[in-house]
């Protein structure tokens, strides 16, 4: 049995990926997030649900503590002080293994026309700090992948390839279900993606932004 927690487990992505955890009996759920009240519409099964806030390491320690991998699906103003606080967490538990879902563009890392209008819509308020943020997370000596989307949209497909850090960043666009998809692949192979920052695309949308825009 695997157990997994979900740091901000009312995201969509986190919904999409609880659905697919919820159907695999090898896997034991906590979800975490600040109002427990989200959820009241969504299928939890048996998931364990915790209330709390991530940038305060007692209410991490409580949805951490026995954990196998920790998914961290947070995000806001804070992000840079949660990635701290669950490194910290997890250091002082034990707990290695970590999935982090950031944004593309962290490393400018994002080409051509697409790269400028990326930094664009995300430079003020929003790359710096998720770039602070997964550098929380690459200076630890945890087990991370960090997972870095294109444009995300919600369509009902699984289709993605994946980059490195240090290639350029492909397409503009991907599906939630299919980040929801990675995490889960993730989750079932502990070894894959050791230590690396990932890009995620939908393959053939490369362009001078989202389809949609």
């Amino acid at each position: 049995m695997t157990k997994v927690v979900i740091l901000g487990a009312n995201g969509q992505i986190a919904r999409l990926a609880t659905a697919q955890l919820l159907a695999d009996k090898k896997v034991d759920l906590k979800l975490f997030l600040r109002n427990a009240g989200r959820l009241k519409n969504e299928a939890t099964g048996n998931a364990e649900i915790i209330e709390g806030d991530a940038t305060k390491e007692a209410d991490l320690t409580k949805a951490i503590t026995g954990a196998d991998v920790v998914y961290a699906n947070l995000a806001g103003g804070t992000i840079e002080v949660q990635a701290r606080k669950v490194v910290n967490v997890m250091d002082k538990l034990g707990v290695k293994r970590l999935i982090w879902i950031s944004t593309l563009g962290i490393y400018d890392e994002v080409p051509g026309k697409f790269g400028e209008w990326n930094h664009e819509q995300l430079d003020e308020g929003y790359l710096p700090l998720y770039a602070a943020a997964a550098e929380q997370v690459e200076k630890s000596d945890l087990d991370y992948t960090i997972i870095r989307p294109a444009w995300l949209d919600n369509k009902d497909e699984v289709d993605y390839e994946l980059t490195q850090k240090g290639e350029d960043f492909k397409g503009t666009e991907v599906s939630r279900k299919s980040v929801a998809a990675f995490v889960k692949r993730l989750i079932d192979d502990p070894t894959e993606n050791l230590r690396h920052s990932v890009g995620i695309n939908k393959p053939n949308t490369d362009g001078d932004k989202p389809a949609w825009y």
